[in-house]
């Protein structure tokens, strides 16, 4: 049918007609407005995504009188309030609170990050990927750590025996444990997924340099004093309000709006 159609749509020098071309075009407008149509419905342009308001209940009464915009500047405002005042509580209970979450925060990130890869790979039944992923960060955090902790807790590290042997070897036990983890991997590796897997290897690694890196150097910053960890993350604090307020005072355009112009230019 498709010879058909091609011989009779051929004039006698063998040149397509005008119909022709007429018909391809149509058919491009016809498939680039199903394509627009698609893209719209797939990214939320004719079919907005209703969002779920979690406001509290109390202040969606006090504060029902007011318009969309400045509604969402008081409650901003007073969760800001909030969260300050709880920051200030932490920094009240010590460096030892403030070490503990710290520590909380990289395993939770690392965890976050490692689901990531988890997720996306899942289907190859990758043997050990998890725990070899957990095993590596117990091995980072004891290298990262562990000649920190004796330096500024020397006295109880030499009261103990078990403490003064992973004092001493530090750097041994370090190099045997990342050994091990290394040879539990490359006895993991499966046929037609090496590949993989050593990019995962990677993903591990690379996760690993982001997050402990960070922590430590958090951590080693509230050993030299209080003063290097509040007033870098008040900083941080500073800039995130007053970007806020001058935005909502001073901004004509919507962040979200800049963010597509710039990736429709690129």
């Amino acid at each position: 049918m498709s010879e058909a159609r091609l011989r009779a749509g051929r004039g006698p020098g063998g040149a397509r007609e005008p119909q022709d071309k007429e018909s391809e075009s149509e058919n491009k407008l016809d498939g680039e407005t199903a394509s627009d149509s698609e893209s719209k419905s797939e990214f939320g342009g004719s079919s907005p995504v209703p969002t779920s308001d979690d406001t509290p209940e109390v202040l969606n009464r006090a504060l029902s009188n007011l318009s969309s915009r400045w509604k969402n500047w008081w409650v901003r405002g007073i969760l800001t309030l909030a969260m300050i005042t709880f920051f200030f509580i932490i920094i009240y209970l010590g460096p030892m609170v403030l070490m503990t979450i710290v520590m909380c925060v990289q395993i939770k990130c690392f965890h976050e990050i490692i689901t990531i890869g988890y997720n996306v790979y899942h289907s190859y039944d990758l043997p050990w990927f998890r725990t070899l992923s957990w095993y590596f960060l117990l091995c980072v955090n004891y290298f990262f750590y562990g000649e920190t902790v004796t330096d500024y807790f020397f006295t109880l590290v030499q009261r103990e025996e078990p403490l003064r042997i992973l004092s001493k070897y530090h750097r041994f036990i370090s190099f045997a444990l990342y050994l091990t983890g290394f040879c539990m991997f490359v006895l993991s590796l499966v046929k037609k997924h090496y590949r993989l897997q050593f990019y995962m290897f990677g993903w591990t690694h690379v996760t690993l340099l982001i997050v402990v890196t960070q922590s430590h150097l958090i951590i080693h910053n509230l050993f030299e004093g209080m003063i290097w960890f509040i007033v870098p993350i008040s900083c941080v604090i500073c800039n995130d309000i007053m970007a806020y307020m001058f935005g909502f005072f001073f901004g004509r355009t919507p962040l979200i709006k800049v963010w597509d112009v710039l990736g429709d230019k690129t």
